[in-house]
């Protein structure tokens, strides 16, 4: 990227924030990690996840605003967005179509490409089935439109990230589906993809997590489905929302990380359990930046401040560090 374009997307960003903060009468955020935990490494690809955030609401707005302001004041250039589901809150009165306005309050002006210059990657929660009917098919249909950043190829999918040979595989779940034919086939091709040939790293994302100190708590079927073949295969961590609130759990025996990030923007909600296997459990709204580096993951929750919650990596070998 050249100097001028480097500039033009920081004043981008920089006018974002302002107006965002004037429009919702809060002040302008920005992330400040400390010099122990940098921002970017140089050689990152950078991420950002959010989950349950499709409510067009103030919160949704401020957490928007919040990643834009990282973004200002970090400078790293975005690969990616992940959205973990909950894309679309609420019943469509005059019918969710590809053509709605929902597209443009939920999503393309609330993330504008001036500043999310980057794919966004998405996953279906249970209200996208809910809310709306068909709704699920709505938005696999406004990926497959095009002229848009909005990625959804299909209900499951998978992503190679970092070149060739890629850095990251990262595959893609639909968690609602849970029972039936393609509850079935989403599981054979889960178990063909961590069988085959993959990145140095693996992170496989969804919607419902498999454990949870959240008011949901665990998923019992997808512990069972899921859970055998993450340890099987080594998966280094499962993301997902669902639950609204920010945490990462490491728990005893198991190989894999399992991060929640569903404070997007719906309504907050009570943890239901602090002691298990917590490493961090917060009911608050923010984000989550994930780094790639060729030999680790490294996750850091923001709120809604933009302040660094929490920081961990990911290594290769499978061990952990927080902090």
């Amino acid at each position: 990227m050249t100097d001028s374009k480097f500039n033009r997307r920081r004043l981008l960003r920089t006018a974002f924030c302002s107006s965002a903060a004037l429009a919702l009468n809060l002040r302008p955020t920005a992330a400040a990690p400390p010099a122990s935990a940098p921002a970017s490494a140089p050689d990152a690809l950078h991420l950002l996840a959010i989950g349950d955030f499709g409510t067009t609401g103030k919160f949704q707005q401020a957490v928007a605003r919040a990643m834009a302001g990282f973004l200002e004041k970090t400078g790293v250039p975005l690969d990616s967005m992940l959205l973990l589901g909950d894309n679309f809150y609420g019943t469509d009165t005059k019918g969710f179509s590809v053509d709605s306005d929902r597209w443009r309050n939920t999503f393309e002006d609330v993330y504008p490409e001036e500043v999310f210059n980057c794919p966004c990657h998405a996953v279906l929660g249970n209200h996208d089935y809910r809310d709306n009917d068909g709704g699920e098919e709505v938005q696999l249909a406004y990926a497959r439109r095009g002229g848009t950043r909005w990625r959804m190829p299909a209900k499951w999918y998978r992503m190679d990230l970092g070149g060739d040979p890629a850095r990251l595989t990262i595959l893609a779940l639909d968690s609602n589906l849970q029972h039936g034919k393609e509850a079935d086939a989403q599981l054979a091709w889960l178990a063909d993809a961590l069988g085959g040939q993959r990145a140095a790293l693996t992170m496989v994302i969804g919607h419902h997590p498999l454990y949870s100190n959240g008011s949901h708590g665990d998923s019992e079927a997808l512990v069972k489905a899921w859970g055998p073949l993450f340890e099987q295969h080594g998966v280094h961590a499962y993301l997902c929302g669902h639950d609204h609130d920010l945490q990462h759990l490491e728990l005893e025996g198991l190989r894999t990380s399992f991060v929640i990030s569903g404070g997007g923007g719906a309504r907050t909600r009570r943890l239901r359990r602090t002691d298990r296997a917590a490493r961090f459990s917060k009911d608050v709204y923010g984000f989550t930046h994930i780094q790639v580096l060729p030999d680790r993951l490294v996750f850091a929750h923001h709120g809604i401040e933009g302040e660094l919650l929490h920081r961990f990596e990911k290594r290769a070998d499978g061990s952990v560090a927080v902090g």
